[in-house]
């Protein structure tokens, strides 16, 4: 890739955003780059998506992987496995171009950028989590369900997610039981047809506290919030599901973020607070954060940077 080279557009991500917006740029002609630490983003990790108008299929992996393909036969190249980690500005005569620095040191110019880098996991933050990751703890279901086959596993969160993992790892696992803080946030649909399942186990008002093993998990110690009380729990998967955190620590120092480190966009442009900055997608502060919402916020981002770059070059 030509990393001296300076671009119309440089996007930041590889999901359903990035791809959502490269097409329209391509369409446009537009001489786009795609970044991505990984290919695929949260909807890839969906194994039954029923929500997304047109795609009948199911998988988030084949959504994903239709939408890229779009993007490869514009002649878009995505680079994966490229971690940025800052974006400065500079200026050349009268334009202002951006630099984006990955973590290998090389250096990427473009005109304008959209940021759709998504979310990542949140940690439980608890004691053995950092020790035993990969070695039964993992933030992905889809990925290592089939790992677990005929074992015990926990799945911590009572979101959408939380009830996915459950369903797709009750295919392979002995038993999954899930722990409930509070109360059930995801598809009230989805956690009866869940709580009918024998394989399935919920645990209400409950927290991990603390995650032990020898070469790989073998229990969880956890806390019944209501008594205080402390039991352990003989289960050789964890599940962690308790939320995401914006990919935002790379454009912190150029453009506004929210509270909870999303960044701030003007509705009508997806527009950050630095003109030529963009952003789609589970990134920004767009209120509900899903596949087809980010798809048509890459496209709107999309929209507004090939009217942005096309003035800076007249």
């Amino acid at each position: 890739m030509e990393n001296n080279k300076l671009w119309d557009v440089a996007i930041i991500g590889g999901g359903i955003a990035a791809f959502s917006a490269a097409i329209y740029l391509g369409r446009q002609k537009l001489d786009t780059l795609i970044l991505a630490s990984e290919k695929g983003g949260q909807i890839s990790q969906q194994p039954e998506v029923a929500n997304y108008a047109g795609f009948v299929e199911r998988d988030g992996a084949k959504l994903v992987g239709y939408a890229h393909k779009q993007v490869e036969d514009l002649g878009i190249k995505t680079e994966e496995g490229t971690h940025i980690k800052k974006i400065s500005s500079k200026q050349i005569d009268e334009e202002i171009i951006f630099v984006l620095e990955d973590a290998n040191g090389f250096s990427y110019e473009a005109r304008a950028v959209i940021v759709a880098s998504g979310k990542k996991p949140r940690m439980l933050n608890i004691p053995g989590e950092a020790e035993y990751m990969n070695k039964g703890v993992t933030y992905c279901a889809v990925c290592d369900a089939p790992l677990f086959g005929g074992k015990d596993v926990v799945v911590i969160g009572g979101g959408n997610t939380g009830l996915d993992w459950a369903h797709l790892l009750a295919k392979y696992a002995n038993k999954v039981y899930v722990f409930v803080r509070s109360d059930i946030r995801g598809a009230k649909m989805t956690y009866e047809k869940l709580k009918a399942n024998p394989k399935i186990e919920f645990l209400m008002g409950v927290e991990p506290v603390k995650i032990s093993g020898n070469n790989f998990v073998d229990s969880m110690v956890y806390r019944d919030r209501a008594t205080g009380e402390e039991k352990t729990l003989k289960v050789e998967g964890i599940f962690p599901a308790i939320g995401l955190v914006p990919n935002t620590d790379f454009c912190k120092d150029i453009v506004e973020l929210n509270q909870w480190g999303e960044i701030a966009i003007d509705p009508r442009t997806n527009m950050s607070s630095r003109p030529g900055i963009f952003a789609a997608g589970d990134v920004t502060d767009v209120l509900e954060k899903q596949a087809i919402i980010a798809a048509g916020q890459g496209a709107m981002a999309a929209l507004q940077a090939i009217k942005y770059v096309e003035e800076r070059k007249k």
